[in-house]
């Protein structure tokens, strides 16, 4: 998959930013609650990997529908995974976290090295849920 393909045409593309996560891996809810308490503007908006409207991207572009290996970023009608998605978060989040997108300079393959890494030990490290996460009252807008 080329990042930076367009999503334009699929209902989340309208939104400015959405960040696609496995709503039942531990280590992915910790990263959204991470994103969530350093984004008051309420600039990211969320969507699970396990949902109807992710499915649909995911098979657009060849990605596994249940197997996730990857989590996605949709940034401005476009589409992002890996590395490249967890650094272009990280970049919006202001100075300390804005800075780790130094490592943008690194080839890719080699920065998604360390994410495959991480990704195929999330579960283990963390565990997994029975179900996809359910956002509280106040989180609730800010879910696609």
């Amino acid at each position: 998959m080329k990042q930076g393909s367009s999503v334009q045409s699929h209902a989340w593309g309208q939104h400015e930013r959405v960040i696609v996560f496995d709503g039942v891996c531990n280590f992915c809810n910790a990263f959204v609650n991470f994103v969530l308490e350093r984004d008051s503007p309420g600039r990211f908006k969320f969507g699970t990997l396990q949902s109807s409207p992710a499915q649909e991207i995911l098979r657009q572009f060849q990605l596994s529908t249940d197997d996730y290996e990857t989590f996605l970023l949709i940034e401005q009608g476009k589409l992002f995974t890996k590395s490249t998605a967890a650094l272009k978060i990280l970049g919006q989040l202001g100075i300390p976290w804005s800075l780790l997108g130094v490592f943008m300079i690194i080839p890719r393959p080699i920065r998604d090295i360390i994410y495959d890494f991480i990704a195929r030990h999330r579960y283990q490290w963390m565990g997994k849920s029975e179900s996809c996460r359910v956002p509280t009252e106040e989180e609730r807008q800010r879910f696609v």
